[in-house]
């Protein structure tokens, strides 16, 4: 039987699909202002940007070749976002104390989705984790970290699930390994 999310192909942002990373975040509310900057910058960079500034930093990337995440497609059309990158290239988690390395392994962080409204309610977050864990394997990685929201209520406001939830990870393999706040474990996966 296909799992959810099985109907979805997944390729990593280039520069030849930058029209599809805009599609994607053109359609998610902060995240058409974000562009993933918030994880990138600092602070006073990120906000100072907020909007077309952050989008045109973020097209660089893109277009720099650094791959910064992948892209789900629903037959050609771009449905979303998932940004997957090494833990030290992303300067939030560099500089925070919440989210400080568990220890010296070099890992890779798995932190912010984006489904565009139409393709939500799919299993597209499981899938998009999937997807990334291929992504990272492929690229020599050995240890996904995640930094999801985990609650104990029954709805989760969307705006926290950029993040992701803990039970997606959990059921990809993430294990808890940290829980710096009572409602954001750290998640790890060990490839091997």
């Amino acid at each position: 039987m296909p799992e959810a999310g099985d109907q979805f192909t997944f390729l990593p942002a280039i520069a030849t699909r930058w029209a599809d990373v805009e599609a994607v975040f053109a359609d998610c509310g902060d995240a058409r202002k974000c562009w993933c900057a918030f994880w990138y910058l600092p602070n006073r960079d990120f906000k100072a940007g907020w909007g077309e500034g952050n989008r045109e930093w973020f097209e660089r990337l893109v277009k720099s070749g650094a791959e910064p995440g992948i892209l789900a497609y629903s037959d050609k059309e771009p449905a979303a976002w998932l940004l997957i990158a090494p833990r030290e290239k992303l300067d939030r988690l560099r500089r925070s104390r919440t989210f400080a390395p568990i220890d010296t392994a070099p890992a890779w962080a798995m932190n912010c989705f984006v489904v565009r409204k139409k393709f939500r309610r799919r299993g597209l977050m499981r899938a998009l984790i999937r997807a990334g864990i291929g992504f990272v394997r492929e690229r020599g990685g050995r240890v996904i970290e995640a930094y999801p929201f985990q609650s104990n209520r029954k709805a989760i406001p969307g705006y926290d699930l950029f993040v992701g939830s803990a039970a997606a990870f959990q059921a990809n393999g993430f294990v808890e390994v940290a829980r710096p706040l009572p409602t954001r474990p750290i998640m790890r996966l060990q490839l091997t």
